[in-house]
């Protein structure tokens, strides 16, 4: 629905060049220099949770958002919506986090604004962060740059910050601690440009999962993604809490997680740099571009059977990010 929303009332309504690229951010141009702009609102419930909180979330989701542009983050803005009544040590604790968050990623918060809303009105705090970052290379990184061929590779284990939320908000305790993957993405990122790998597209898996976004990416570009079932890796604590409460992981959010489009003969090199990074230790390909069906995303499952993989249809998880 969110989907809907977008393509039938802000796309038209705002269409122009940078916003019609469908991406993580605006890539645009000024006086020579690519930049790459983006903003995120937060709205997570609990504000604290296993792995993370709403001040880390909010750092990294707008950092990660300007790395898939192909950018190195340089600036943020923070902008609090608090309601009233909110202690003054949990704002505290949500501020320290994100300066450490912003130190971590090597990005300054420049600027921000506050606001107060009436108690009962604002689940505590509610946090948008913008960010501006400079693309250093001339290559374009979008889904417009995806072509047949291309190696499709996730950077690690999905479905993690969504069930270390839900486990959060819930109350529910399961056998050994599932923490959310929140984290930076711009260092894995940068060190991939720096050794010259052609990567065509990047997508971070926030809401809608990794399920939503091989989908925004097939019908923009075009083309037919098709995904192995067997070879995405999933914990097997991470699968269980979602076959107990009835997720499909492949849907789930992920604050650390991202899929990069890169020609088939730069797949080894690729995976060799992502897993030199703790963050993205579990890195694997996934799947392949083809030419046709155009504009479908497809998963071959563990028993060998292809579907269609379509986008998430209501609100499986809501305030998770």
């Amino acid at each position: 629905m969110t989907n809907q929303l977008i393509e039938q009332l802000f796309v038209p309504a705002f269409g122009n060049p940078a916003l019609n690229a469908r991406h993580d951010g605006a890539c645009v141009e000024l006086g020579g220099i690519r930049l790459a702009f983006s903003t995120d609102s937060y709205v997570v419930r609990p504000l604290f949770f296993p792995g993370g909180d709403i001040g880390s979330l909010a750092v990294n989701g707008t950092v990660n958002d300007l790395a898939m542009c192909g950018a190195r983050p340089l600036y943020l803005s923070a902008g609090f919506v608090i309601e009233e009544g909110l202690p003054m040590a949990t704002l505290s604790r949500i501020v320290a986090s994100m300066q450490a968050a912003a130190e971590a990623a090597g990005v300054a918060i420049v600027t921000g604004d506050t606001k107060v809303v009436d108690r009962g009105k604002g689940d505590g705090i509610y946090i948008n962060t913008a960010g501006i970052g400079v693309i250093e290379s001339r290559d374009v990184i979008a889904p417009s740059s995806v072509r047949p061929g291309d190696a499709i590779i996730l950077s690690g284990d999905i479905g993690r910050h969504g069930m270390a939320v839900m486990a959060a908000r819930e109350g529910l305790e399961f056998e050994s601690t599932i923490e959310s993957d929140c984290a930076p993405l711009s260092g894995p990122i940068s060190v991939l440009a720096d050794a010259g790998v052609p990567v065509h597209c990047l997508r971070d898996l926030t809401r809608g999962g990794l399920a939503s976004a091989v989908v925004e990416i097939a019908q923009t570009a075009g083309l037919h993604l098709r995904l192995d079932e067997a070879v995405v890796p999933i914990r097997e604590d991470v699968r269980g809490a979602c076959e107990i409460l009835g997720f499909d992981p492949f849907y789930v959010a992920n604050e650390g997680r991202f899929i990069a489009f890169v020609p088939a003969d730069a797949a080894d090199l690729t995976l060799e740099i992502l897993q030199s990074f703790d963050v993205c230790q579990g890195a694997a390909v996934i799947g392949s571009v083809s030419e046709t069906p155009r504009g479908l995303a497809t998963l071959k499952s563990r028993i060998g059977a292809t579907r269609v993989i379509d986008m998430l249809s209501g609100e499986q998880l809501p305030r998770i990010c």
